[in-house]
């Protein structure tokens, strides 16, 4: 037989906050955060990712390894410690671009369902892009009412460059106004342009060239629309901008990247010459052997859509998840 609860504990157990969780399953790292939403706001409880590089473990027929879903399913049950509390309507997990590639998902995300108990989306990449834009626009906006300079007619153009898609947005406000999601990743770039390891400007040039095709659709109708501000979000673009401001480029922020420290990092690169030797203050070591191809999609986006500088912002899919969350909970 059950004991009878405590009334005070009880009391407690109904009193606190609902407790929300996002679990991002990317296509180079798997992330999850956690939050506890109370007074109209998320309050950041916690807060965990590691590289899994589900990409790396696609083959040319679209068949995801088992040593790439062996690592996943281990990253997961790392997850699930910090889950405690989260009612399974308070939780939601997103599959990206390398499950939308893998033609044998189902198995993975079965063995995901078992483990978590819990139903996984894999989205389409218009869905990526709509909540990486709701991500980075609340942290635009909760940067922006901080220093009381919150302009809800202010159009920016949003990116986010991941394992294996980056996702382009541009909006205003908290609404996007187009949205498109291109096969252009750091992990996919590194296997197809860096496979022998090696850094040289031809390589470099290579992967640029395939992301500038890649970009010929898209630039002119979003060179149309335009924009007065270009943000970058999530782990290439947080990277740069650390490696910059670790190496004292000269810039207008340390949050800032620009054309010519784009350049410069550029060089660095080709002066290292092997994917093994890329040891630069700022760069996480888990990131280093993806990070020239990382370089070479943002250069080239740089390069398509007439940059001189893009602002790092601390938000994307999962941020975007876990608003959307809290727009439900409302």
């Amino acid at each position: 037989m059950t004991a009878p609860q405590d009334p005070a504990t009880a009391s407690q157990v109904a009193s606190r906050p609902p407790r929300l969780a996002a679990i991002d399953l990317g296509s180079n790292s798997f992330h999850l955060l956690v939050a506890d939403y109370q007074n109209d706001r998320l309050e950041i409880v916690a807060r965990h990712g590691e590289k899994v590089q589900l990409a790396a473990g696609l083959d040319e027929g679209g068949i995801l390894d088992e040593a790439s879903m062996a690592r996943g399913l281990e990253c997961l049950s790392r997850f699930t410690p910090l889950l405690q509390g989260v009612s399974p309507g308070c939780l939601r997990i997103v599959g990206t671009n390398a499950l939308r590639e893998a033609i044998n998902r189902e198995a993975f995300i079965e063995c995901i369902r078992a483990g978590l108990g819990h139903r996984i989306e894999v989205i389409t990449g218009d869905e990526e892009a709509r909540l990486i834009y709701l991500g980075a626009a609340h942290a635009l906006a909760d940067q922006a009412l901080a220093d009381q300079a919150l302009d809800k007619d202010h159009r920016r153009l949003v990116m986010d460059i991941g394992g294996g898609s980056t996702e382009f947005i541009i909006g205003e406000g908290f609404e996007p106004l187009a949205l498109k999601s291109q096969h252009l990743g750091c992990v996919t770039f590194t296997r197809r342009f860096f496979a022998d390891a090696t850094i040289t400007d031809k390589h470099m040039r290579q992967a640029e060239l395939a992301a500038l095709s890649t970009l010929a659709g898209l630039r002119s109708a979003y060179l149309k629309l335009g924009w007065q501000e270009a943000i970058g979000t999530s782990g290439t673009i947080k990277a740069a901008a650390a490696v910059l401001a670790a190496g004292g480029t000269p810039g207008p922020g340390e949050d800032v990247i620009t054309r010519e420290g784009m350049r410069e990092l550029r060089r660095r690169l080709i002066e290292l010459k092997h994917l093994d030797s890329v040891v630069l203050e700022g760069l996480n070591p888990d990131r280093a052997r993806v990070f020239p191809a990382g370089m070479a999609i943002l250069g080239a986006i740089f390069e398509a859509f007439e940059l001189e500088s893009l602002r790092y912002a601390d938000g994307a899919l999962r941020e975007g998840v876990l608003h959307e969350l809290m727009e439900r909970h409302r």
